[in-house]
């Protein structure tokens, strides 16, 4: 009995062995997780029990646990390299089988496809519609589209502009002489708001309101685009009318309305907007003050110029905040990865657009996933069924881009492990040398 008893610990030992020398040939993998043997005594017994007086069968290996506490997360200054801070796996798919990972090497591949360090498996994650939209819900293969992002013509312009209360009054009724405004005369207006639009094509053009206070609490407005109006004709006050703005007592807008009939004017009113139709704007150029269209149009739904923000209080008359929603065509120039994983993709027309998100799943008990290699994990009926979700979602962790997770074996326990494995060869041999010379002087007594 005694020499089974230390074969069985002589087969612990080597088991022990085993799994410190695979976490010490590991120390340096991205994202790997050690390992740990656990071992369980063994005794014989009937149905009645065991008995009181039962010495026991020795040892078994129990079970090889991997831990999965983090390791340290540290910079590499790729983008595609990515820790998680938290719990979570990244997903990978193979020709529709998944796998879950820690190691967040990825790279991309001919086709733009995220993958892993090999190029075998694709990362997993959520797609985005064409507003840039996130679609939760569908697990997709992500990929970074290097194609040119298309230009998009201005529809929608805001921004918050205060109008001086204190300024002084152009006198717009005047009939001696009679007032003309003039674009290129500052004494004939109080203020000028520049605008960059675009049009279909994604050309620029330069949209310029014309502020003057025409009394007390209340202000005209001109529009012109390319110093001209918006069809490309010559501006007079003949051909378009001013909108007339007034305001309340504590500088609050309080009407916007256009002229009548509002046929002289190539704008209209719509609540607190100044709409210019997608009709009445001809694309194009000015050389040498001949007008020349570039054959783009505006907006399908002309510009919108939201004027809420707009107020008349004591103040230097000015503006911020300035949005417009239009641009021309861009390159991705650069990608970044924020903490819950979606990406954006910087373009080099000054927009960035989501492109997709990273997902991360979760499972009950993660000791009882299946590794497969590669510092990777299958699903197991032990691990449970995976829960996909957004990283930062719940109990997930969150995605360190730039970054990626050390191996969690400390190299320090793994040697002192070392030497506790090899005493315990050595003792468990020692038991069957001595149970070998107990039978040698049995036998010589014999």
């Amino acid at each position: 009995m005694s020499f089974n008893i230390g074969l069985s610990g002589l087969y612990a030992a080597n088991k022990q062995l085993d799994v410190t020398g695979n976490n010490i040939a590991n120390v340096a993998t991205t994202g790997f997780k050690s390992s740990r043997a656990e071992f369980a005594d063994v005794y014989s017994a009937t149905k009645l029990g065991s008995g009181t007086q039962v010495v026991g069968n020795g040892v078994r290996l129990a079970n090889v646990s991997q831990q999965f506490t983090n390791g340290e997360i540290n910079n590499t200054g790729n983008v595609l390299d990515m820790g998680i801070q938290g719990q979570g796996f990244f997903v990978l798919s193979t020709n529709g089988s998944l796998t879950y990972t820690r190691a967040g090497t990825f790279k991309t591949d001919k086709e733009g496809y995220i993958t892993n360090s090999d190029g075998t498996a694709r990362l997993q994650g959520y797609a985005v519609d064409a507003n840039g939209k996130i679609i939760n819900g569908v697990l997709t293969d992500l990929r970074i589209d290097t194609s040119n992002l298309a230009p998009k013509p201005t529809d929608s312009i805001s921004s918050t502009i205060n109008l001086d209360s204190n300024a002084d009054v152009i006198n717009v009724a005047s009939t001696s002489p009679a007032y003309v405004f003039n674009p290129n005369d500052n004494t004939t207006y109080t203020k000028q708001f520049s605008t960059p639009v675009y049009d279909s094509q994604g050309n620029k053009h330069v949209m310029d309101q014309y502020m003057i206070k025409s009394g007390p609490n209340t202000w005209q407005t001109y529009t012109l685009i390319e110093g001209r109006n918006p069809d490309g004709t010559a501006f007079s006050m003949s051909n378009q009318a001013p909108i007339t703005m007034t305001f309340d007592s504590s500088g609050k807008l309080k009407t916007l309305a256009a002229p009548t009939p509002p046929a002289t004017s190539q704008f209209t009113v719509s609540g607190n907007s100044i709409v210019m139709s997608a009709a009445a704007w001809t694309p194009g150029s000015v050389v040498n003050g001949v007008f020349t269209p570039n054959g783009a149009k505006g907006a399908a739904n002309g510009v919108s110029i939201d004027m809420t923000k707009t107020g008349s209080v004591f103040g230097d008359s000015n503006r911020s905040v300035i949005a417009q929603n239009g641009y021309s065509t861009g390159q991705i120039s650069s990608l970044t990865i924020d903490g819950t994983g979606v990406m954006l993709a910087n373009f080099s027309n000054e927009q960035t657009k989501p492109i997709g998100q990273i997902s991360l799943a979760s499972f009950t008990n993660e000791q009882g996933l299946q590794p497969v290699g590669g510092t990777s994990w299958k699903e197991t009926y032990a691990s449970g069924i995976p829960g996909y979700d957004a990283p930062k979602t719940g109990t997930l962790g969150a995605i360190a881009s730039n970054s990626l997770e050390e191996s969690n074996v400390n190299l320090t326990n793994e040697l002192v492990n070392l030497i506790k494995a090899q005493s315990n060869y050595q003792a468990n041999a020692k038991t069957i040398s001595t149970q070998s010379t107990i039978m040698q002087t049995i036998i010589q007594m014999t």
